[in-house]
């Protein structure tokens, strides 16, 4: 065993000694690879860690300390009925808004609470597929046959991949199934409606943060409306956290008071001495959460409020450097693309076009495979899979992937696989891949 190990030791050693030693340094691709990488990593960390998921981390932890176990298993547990857990998984992600990523510590957090494999998945799935504004915004921009197709193909997607998952490992869920009939669920400690109120606050906040601009031509509509007034919904909603910290977790009013002092001065002092408006918001949230943080882990009244903090920490440590990890490889690979940004990675991106014109088997399978290892910030893959029909992509593969692109990415693919192992994550990535691309075969018959 001792042996085993030193001799893995040295083949790491000997891979980075030789990926160092020849560095091609020389080549223009190569070091395009590395301002590509830089670019992804330095945006990710401006726009999607403290407004996604710093908020995400906490919210998981009010899944994994507040709500109590007998919810999550009375709507999504092993002995759930079917039609309730899986509508409720599909249903989530149209609320939820989020990302491959920004799914990521709700998905652990309600399948470490006992979820059944099958509406876990659903969820894990729907969250980032299923949002009422990519669906919207691919509607306007991509044309009504689009938006209609992804729509039906997501939510088919996820409770049917969710229902093969669940056949797959029905001796698994069965154990699970009797395991949790004898389970004795102690009483909730708060009324549900207290706990969904401070929930759900926590959600809107992270919906309302996150809100993308609409079409360039649309000024009238509800969602222009939002997106320009989203900051004071933001920080009403942050107030109504305010009050619920206070009057349902029971934190000293001084305390909560001091934190909401403090994040509205830092607000006033971003807007004044920020230059850069973009990074205005994260100044106010990062001073929130650190608020949070402290008027949490001081408490003394209520030991969970300080688990709660310490929950979201945990999601944190477990899920950020394999998120890390996974965006440094796909900047590297396959570059990195945002807003009006487009840097090639190693491989040639004039490849990827090439590989999914037109709408054979081959062009809708590879498109669904790149898009299952891209990562795609919520709502960027609309005006991203725009540019790519620009340039000649078939419109088969490019359903396959916004079927298969939003839902995965290499950096998911490496949290999941610390959840509920390989051999889960291949097959869960495989089905998403193979339903992606007979989708988009079947959608570029007729369209």
């Amino acid at each position: 065993m001792e042996t085993k190990k030193e001799l893995k030791i040295l083949l790491w050693m000997v891979v980075i000694f030789a990926a160092v030693f020849f560095m091609p340094l020389g080549s223009e691709r190569f070091m395009t690879a590395i301002d590509a990488t830089l670019d992804l990593a330095k945006w990710y960390a401006q726009e999607h860690v403290v407004m996604c998921l710093l908020p995400a981390f906490f919210i998981a932890g009010v899944i994994a300390v507040f709500i109590s176990q007998g919810a999550v298993l009375k709507y999504f547990g092993a002995n759930a009925k079917k039609w309730l857990s899986y509508t409720v998984a599909a249903v989530s992600g149209a609320i939820l808004a989020v990302c491959s990523c920004t799914i990521l510590p709700l998905f652990t957090s309600i399948y470490k609470r006992g979820a059944g494999l099958g509406p876990a998945i659903a969820f894990l799935y729907s969250g980032p597929a299923i949002s009422i504004l990519s669906i919207i915004l691919t509607w306007r921009i991509l044309g009504t046959e689009m938006g209609v197709a992804r729509m039906i193909g997501a939510i088919t997607f996820s409770v049917i991949i969710g229902l093969i998952m669940s056949f797959i490992y029905r001796k698994e869920e069965k154990a699970k199934k009797e395991e949790q009939m004898n389970i004795t669920v102690p009483p909730a400690k708060r009324p549900m409606s207290k706990t969904m109120l401070h929930f759900f606050t926590l959600v809107f906040i992270l919906v309302f943060a996150n809100w993308g601009a609409p079409a360039a031509d649309d000024t009238s509509s509800i969602w222009f409306y939002i997106f320009t007034n989203k900051w004071y919904i933001t920080g009403a909603l942050s107030l109504l956290l305010a009050y619920s910290l206070i009057a349902i977790l029971k934190i000293k009013w001084q305390w909560v008071l001091a934190g909401v002092l403090a994040t509205g001065l830092s607000a006033f002092l971003a807007f004044q001495f920020v230059p850069n408006p973009k990074l205005v918001p994260l100044v106010p949230m990062i001073v929130g959460i650190a608020a949070l943080s402290l008027v949490t882990l001081f408490d003394k009244r209520d030991v969970e409020n300080k688990e709660w903090t310490l929950s979201a920490w945990g999601f944190a440590k477990q899920i950020i450097p394999l998120l890390a990890i996974g965006v440094i490889t796909a900047g590297f690979l396959l570059g990195s693309t945002h807003e009006d940004t487009a840097i090639a990675g190693v491989i040639p991106n004039e490849w990827i076009e090439w590989a999914v014109g037109g709408n054979s088997l081959l062009s809708n399978f590879f498109a669904s495979f790149t898009g299952a290892f891209m990562y795609f910030a919520t709502l960027t893959e609309v005006p991203i899979i725009q540019g790519l029909l620009a340039s000649g992509m078939g419109k088969g593969p490019a359903l396959a992937l916004l079927l298969a692109g939003p839902s995965l990415s290499l950096p998911n693919m490496l949290v999941i696989r610390g959840v509920m192992g390989t051999q889960k994550t291949a097959i869960y990535v495989a089905l998403v891949i193979i339903m992606a691309t007979i989708s988009g075969l079947v959608y570029g018959t007729f369209f």
